[in-house]
């Protein structure tokens, strides 16, 4: 199979393509002949080696990607949920893997297409996130009907899912908060906000406004900034660090005094270990895209252009997704 390698940890350039054996399945198992895999900051954390103490982290060489969409190629012992030729999407439970032409998921984490008639590109780049966002919302931050969210870098991958699935679980307001040089984007996106705001005023341009719910795969200022917005009850999901800054914290007494709760969420830790929520995520992550709710800005590359990709999303240059193309 082709595949794209990190084969040392470091930029961009670290990036190679090359062939690799066929993988195939193992019980419980399927291959898919992928046609598409996002990529994700996640892809470049681990490329840049930031977690590459911790147990169970990829060290090089290895494939990166976390989603992908494709046909299944083959079905492993105890597989009956599926065909082969069948259109899916799939989620890592490794966080490594997608940037490849063929691809081995456990088959509970891959959701059908067939005949929902979503674009592979968009479904490779919401169906997992709007996933992850379920998950969130409902195991996690326990969401009601009629309750309010805040959604900080409101077009990036996972914070873009949210909106959307928010809406489904009956939010009653979504405002989502960008950084000033993507606010003509925000302004122009189809994903379902109820307003989008400069993340450097957001606290000014808000004023007295209360979120029951606020996501931030941001961090850094931006996190302790969010706790002016809460009130009593209030539950923030620490989802990410996308500034980078890893030295920023919270002190508990800020959490008591307001009743605020701060929970952290991700998927590579969470689903392993909530294996039952996962299917029913997906499904109502195909549920929300198929409607409608995840109509994000995407750029297509091919696989020799992952090295691209990284370097464009270090730089900040999308408002959106990039997916990567097996064909040219």
């Amino acid at each position: 199979m082709r595949a794209v390698s990190a084969t040392a940890f470091g930029d961009p350039s670290v990036l190679s393509v090359g062939e690799l054996p066929d993988p195939a399945p193992g019980p419980g198992e399927v291959t898919i002949d992928v046609t598409h895999a996002a990529v994700g900051m996640v892809d470049l954390f681990f490329r840049q080696g930031a977690f590459s103490e911790s147990p169970g982290m990829p060290q090089p060489p290895f494939v990166p990607g976390l989603e992908v969409t494709g046909t299944i190629r083959e079905l492993g012992q105890g597989v009956t949920d599926f065909r082969v030729g069948e259109e899916v999407v799939a989620m890592s439970q490794t966080g490594t893997g997608g940037y490849a032409s063929v691809y081995v998921a456990n088959a509970s984490f891959v959701v059908s297409i067939d005949g929902f008639a979503i674009d592979p590109a968009l479904a490779v780049s919401m169906i997992p996130n709007a996933a992850m966002a379920h998950a969130a919302l409902t195991e996690v931050a326990h969401l009601k009907e009629g309750e309010s969210v805040l959604v900080h870098g409101a077009l990036g991958g996972l914070a873009s899912a949210f909106p959307g699935v928010a809406k489904r679980l009956g939010a009653s307001r979504i405002v989502g908060t960008v950084r000033p040089g993507k606010l003509r984007a925000a302004n122009e996106t189809r994903l379902p906000y109820d307003q989008i705001v400069d993340s450097t005023q957001f606290l000014d341009v808000l004023g007295d406004q209360k979120f029951d719910v606020v996501i931030d795969p941001v961090g850094g200022a931006i996190r302790s900034q969010s706790l002016a917005l809460m009130g009593p009850g209030a539950r923030l999901i620490a989802a990410g660090n996308a500034s980078g800054d890893w030295e920023h914290s919270i002190t508990d007494s800020q959490l008591w005094m307001g009743s605020i709760t701060i929970a952290g969420f991700s998927a590579g830790a969470f689903l392993p270990a909530h294996p039952h929520v996962v299917r029913p995520a997906l499904r109502a992550a195909r549920a929300a895209v198929a409607a409608g709710l995840g109509n994000a800005d995407i750029e297509v590359l091919s696989f020799d252009e992952a090295a691209l990709a990284h370097t464009r999303m270090e730089s900040r240059d999308l408002a959106g997704r990039f997916v990567l193309a097996t064909a040219p």
